[in-house]
């Protein structure tokens, strides 16, 4: 898992930029933590807060839809154990596209990730949020549902899926990060 912005594309850099830099100005610095991210990476993710059974039946739909390499992905990666902290499969999140960003607040020298705390009345994440969408970002802080207050995203679109056909999504995935 990737924290370099040189990561990330170039389009969704060059606005990632200035809103770090926003934010370190307005007292409530955030550092990046996953930029890019694999497939692999994003199935150990996605696996940890799933059953046995989720995961055979959602490998199995990948398969039945032309998608090998990401049900390979989901295959591979074994078990993983943890809570819940995406909706992605692989392939299905801006992080293996190079356009999304997770970053944590620091917050007197250290990483803070409650959304809870304050300093001079305000979260350091909502303060991100709040930044990123006056840039034109999208800011999972600011999702209706499963709040994801890290991450903020290019395209408004919640994943690569809704804009690519599954299909596309497999063999796009397959040339950037088979080994």
């Amino acid at each position: 898992m990737s924290r370099e912005l040189n990561d990330l594309s170039p389009e969704f850099r060059i606005q990632v930029e200035p809103l770090l830099e926003s934010c370190q100005e307005s007292g409530y610095p955030m550092r990046p933590f996953s930029t890019l991210r694999s497939p692999f990476e994003q199935a150990r993710l996605w696996r940890q807060s799933r059953s046995s059974q989720q995961i055979e039946r959602v490998i199995d739909e990948l398969k039945d839809t032309h998608a090998p390499f990401l049900a390979h992905c989901l295959e591979s990666v074994g078990p993983q154990n943890g809570r819940h902290v995406t909706n992605a499969i692989p392939g299905l999140s801006w992080h293996q596209w190079g356009e999304a960003l997770d970053c944590f607040w620091l917050l007197e020298g250290d990483a803070e990730w409650s959304v809870r705390r304050k300093r001079a009345g305000q979260n350091g994440y909502l303060n991100y949020a709040s930044r990123a969408q006056a840039l034109g970002l999208t800011a999972g802080g600011l999702w209706s549902s499963f709040k994801d207050w890290p991450h903020i995203q290019l395209r408004p679109t919640s994943n690569p899926g809704m804009v690519f056909p599954l299909e596309q999504v497999d063999q796009e995935m397959a040339a950037r990060f088979r080994t």
